[in-house]
Order: C-alpha cells, then sequence, then structure tokens
C-alpha cells in the first residue's frame, strides 16, 4: 500500500510537468507555432518567464495569478491543466501500479487533456493529438490489451484465428475504423439535409479524434464515450444558448471539448460502469 502510495505521488509530479508542457500545446499549436522555441514568455507583454516563476502550480499560486513583470491575469486554465493532468496521472498509476497499461493510459490522457482546452478556446483539435494518437495507440496494442469483442467477432464470423497480440491489434485497428466511420457517416448524411447545409454539423476533427480513441480502447468504449459527450454536449450546449440567448444555428458546439472529457472518463471508469451495469441487469 505504501508503495504504491509513493508511486502515486510520483505520478503526480510527473503529471504536473507534463501539464505545463500541455500548456504551451494548448496555446501554440492552434496558432501553428513551435511548441520548443522560444522560450516560456508571457502571453501578454512577451516577457520571458524565469525558471522560479515557471513551477508547475507553484508560480502560479506565489504571482497570486499574475505575470511578476507586467502584472496581468495569468489564464486559470494553466493551473487546471496542470493540476487535472497530475490527479489523472496519480490515479491512473493509483490503481494500475507503474505499469505498461499505466503508461498507454496516463499517454491517452495526456492527448485527450489539451483537445479539452484547444477545442473550448479555439474550436481547433490539432492534428498532432489526434492523428499522431492514433499511431500511438495502435502501436501499444501489440503490448497492451485492447479490451473489446468486435473484431473477435468479425473474425470468428470469418473463421479466422490469430493470437492474443495479433486480436489486440485488430481490435484497435477495428476500433479505429468503426466508430469514426460511423460519426463520419452520420455527419454527412446531416449534411444533406437543406436545413443544416449552412451549419458545420461535425468537424474532420472530431472524425479524427474520434479514431484515435478508438485506436486506444477500441469500439466498446469509444461509442460509449461517444454517447457520454453527445449526450453532455447538448445538454449544456442548449443551456448555454439559452441562456446567453446566442442564435444556434451560428454558434459553433465545442462537441470535441464534451468528447474528450467523456474518452478520459470513458477509459478509466468505462470497465468498472459496463460491469456494474452488467451486474445489476
Amino acid at each position: 500500500m505504501a508503495e504504491r502510495g509513493i508511486e502515486s505521488a510520483i505520478a503526480f509530479l510527473f503529471g504536473l510537468l507534463i501539464g505545463s508542457f500541455l500548456n504551451v500545446c494548448i496555446h501554440r499549436l492552434p496558432r501553428n507555432r513551435s511548441v520548443i522555441k522560444p522560450r516560456s514568455h508571457c502571453t501578454r507583454c512577451r516577457a520571458l518567464i524565469a525558471w522560479y516563476d515557471n513551477i508547475p502550480l507553484l508560480s502560479y499560486v506565489v504571482l497570486r495569478g499574475r505575470c511578476r513583470k507586467c502584472g496581468k491575469a495569468i489564464s486559470w486554465r494553466y493551473p487546471v491543466v496542470e493540476l487535472m493532468t497530475a490527479l489523472l496521472f496519480a490515479w491512473i498509476v493509483g490503481q494500475m501500479g507503474i505499469t505498461l497499461e499505466s503508461v498507454k493510459y496516463c499517454v491517452l490522457v495526456a492527448m485527450l487533456t489539451p483537445l479539452i482546452f484547444t477545442d473550448l478556446e479555439k474550436r481547433l483539435l490539432p492534428d498532432e493529438f489526434t492523428l499522431g494518437g492514433i499511431v500511438v495507440g495502435l502501436a501499444f496494442s501489440p503490448f497492451v490489451e485492447v479490451k473489446d469483442f468486435s473484431a473477435h467477432a468479425i473474425l470468428l464470423l470469418s473463421g479466422v484465428h490469430i493470437g492474443e497480440r495479433g486480436m489486440s491489434v485488430a481490435e484497435s485497428i477495428v476500433g479505429t475504423i468503426l466508430p469514426a466511420g460511423m460519426l463520419w457517416l452520420t455527419g454527412w448524411v446531416m449534411g444533406k439535409f437543406e436545413r443544416y447545409r449552412d451549419m458545420e454539423i461535425l468537424g474532420l476533427g472530431d472524425v479524427k479524434m474520434v479514431a484515435m480513441m478508438g485506436a486506444f480502447m477500441g469500439v466498446g468504449q469509444t461509442l460509449l464515450a461517444s454517447i457520454l459527450g453527445s449526450v453532455t454536449g447538448v445538454l449544456i450546449g442548449v443551456a448555454y444558448i439559452l441562456v446567453t440567448k446566442r442564435d444556434w444555428r451560428s454558434y459553433p458546439l465545442p462537441f470535441g471539448t464534451f468528447l474528450a472529457a467523456a474518452a478520459i472518463f470513458a477509459a478509466l471508469l468505462g470497465p468498472k460502469v459496463m460491469q456494474w451495469y452488467s451486474g445489476s441487469s
């Protein structure tokens, strides 16, 4: 128990560092800027940030959320992303220990977290995380089992038998193609209706993100995340439009934000929810 606590603490600290880097990605990638150069600087006055003012979470508290040079407010997003990433890393390692499986889910969380905020702020889902995530998810599949049944069913009906690693890769491939294909087809069909022709119902970035989720999680958990993301997105989006009195036909709902948050839930708690549901039904 004590050893697992130490591992979680290490994961928390590592998550803070990763979260700090993710903040750089969130700010720069939608603006087509390098995440390596230049050094971290204030987004208001452009002054370079000293190392002691760039310590994750702690520096924000010490500076009281303001730049040391110009005194302008630092976005709340910086400590939120750092703390969110750290807590998720600690929880994953606390549940799984330091294993290849926990590394996989930490990587998935590190790719989904910035997508929550890039879509919320800029309505963009950078390819570095979506397309890059597909490659990473597929690369993990021979070594960490993708716990799904879709490819099993397809191959069983086809009379094909492959080993466990091959089956895991197959689940990852089917997870990449099937949910994303279904989402793309839904958007294409809706686009054929005249009332939706002037609206972007689903962006290609959303489709690529679903493909990334499927590469990591397989079909079942990806569909669960898609349903949860869609329902929460519609409910919160409609409430926001009603409160702010915006035009629903022109307001771009950040679907990717809700989808990424739902994917984190589905990846970490989805199996337990499904197990609970199966046991209670």
